[in-house]
């Protein structure tokens, strides 16, 4: 009998032993750079998540050319967590190109394939497509900055492409930022007709709390410039939970999160007019699933949502509402941001398609 029990107790820890491993997460397999400029390098950041039950390891990363260079996160990656490969591109053949990154990981026994393709274009001096953004005579690759999925103690990095149209010398400035982003300019002034960057860096140490935080940055067109509507650039940064100090219990029960809809079609608002959608969230994991925050990125959207907390099986309505008086205000696409206690799926974003009439 002793033996038997031995033989079933190896047999279990043997099974535990198969059954756990890492697993790697892609956010993106393509990284689309679009239109850039001939010997302006690119660089495309890939985002992989360990969704498994051991430590993920990446020992190498390859790429398909000499063109192309690649860095990635040399620590192991804990169950939960994340890190990320970034894969720089030179620039210098003009055309179309398309370049692979193999990743070589511990969880599996061949290379995952990622990608990144665009087209490289030699002249400087037609920057509307590659800058289809104007603030005055400067024209931008954007029109909004956004850091996505940071953690504490990151400082990830957004690239602003700015092309001077004046014909005088231009000096990139961002006036008013928050303390807890930084602004540099390369170069630090620019001719007629030329372009250069402005790189934002995000301390998420100085962000006042997890979730989203926003803010509004002004980019100076000349000398002695003033802020105001027509200059204004929006920033978005979300700083996610850290699911790091969880036990074995709560990984192996965790709750989950479910929507009905994670987009929103509206029809065309008139200034008067308002429109309201519900989307029905539900759990369906294995404990108690809690929405720590819940905000939308502009005035354009309202929320409702009546319970923040769902025991197992439970489900809450969240209300939406579209405001077509704001509408004409924003830039980009109404957004709502959910934060959540799933470690597999801590944010949530529904876009909601509307426009003003």
């Amino acid at each position: 009998m002793k033996y038997q029990i031995l033989t079933l107790f190896l047999l279990g820890m043997l099974a535990l032993n198969v059954q756990a491993q890492p697993k790697a997460s892609f956010d993106k397999q393509i990284y689309e750079c679009g239109v850039v400029l001939w010997k302006h390098p690119v660089t495309a950041t890939f985002k992989v998540k360990n969704d498994g039950d051991k430590p993920l390891v990446i020992s190498n990363v390859t790429t398909s050319c000499g063109c192309t260079v690649a860095d990635w996160t040399k620590t192991p990656i804990a169950p939960g967590q994340s890190g990320v490969i970034t894969s720089t591109f030179d620039s210098k053949a003009l055309g179309h190109f398309q370049k692979s990154v193999g990743v070589y990981s511990n969880a599996s026994s061949r290379p995952v394939y990622l990608s990144l393709r665009g087209e490289v274009t030699a002249d400087p001096k037609n920057y509307t497509i590659t800058h289809p953004y104007q603030i005055g005579a400067i024209r931008l690759n954007k029109d909004a900055i956004e850091f996505d999925d940071a953690h504490k103690g990151d400082k990830p990095v957004a690239e602003i492409l700015v092309a001077n149209t004046t014909s005088e010398v231009y000096a990139p400035v961002l006036m008013h930022l928050p303390p807890y982003l930084s602004a540099e300019a390369t170069p630090e002034k620019l001719g007629k007709g030329r372009a250069g960057k402005i790189k934002v860096t995000l301390d998420t140490d100085k962000l006042p709390k997890f979730g989203l935080t926003t803010a509004t940055v002004y980019l100076s067109r000349f000398l002695g410039d003033k802020v105001g509507e027509e200059n204004a650039i929006p920033v978005s940064a979300i700083l996610l939970p850290d699911f790091s100090n969880m036990s074995q219990h709560q990984r192996l029960n965790p709750p989950a999160i479910e929507l009905s809809l994670k987009e929103l079609n509206l029809p065309s608002l008139a200034i008067n007019e308002k429109k309201t959608q519900t989307v029905v969230v539900k759990n369906v994991g294995k404990s108690n699933l809690e929405i720590t925050d819940l905000q939308v990125f502009n005035p354009a959207l309202g929320v409702q949502l009546k319970k923040r907390v769902l025991k197992p099986g439970a489900s809450t309505k969240l209300k939406i509402t579209a405001y077509g008086k704001y509408l004409k205000q924003i830039k980009g696409t109404p957004r709502v941001l959910m934060i959540t206690n799933d470690p597999n799926c801590p944010k949530i974003i529904i876009n909601v398609n509307v426009k003003a009439k």
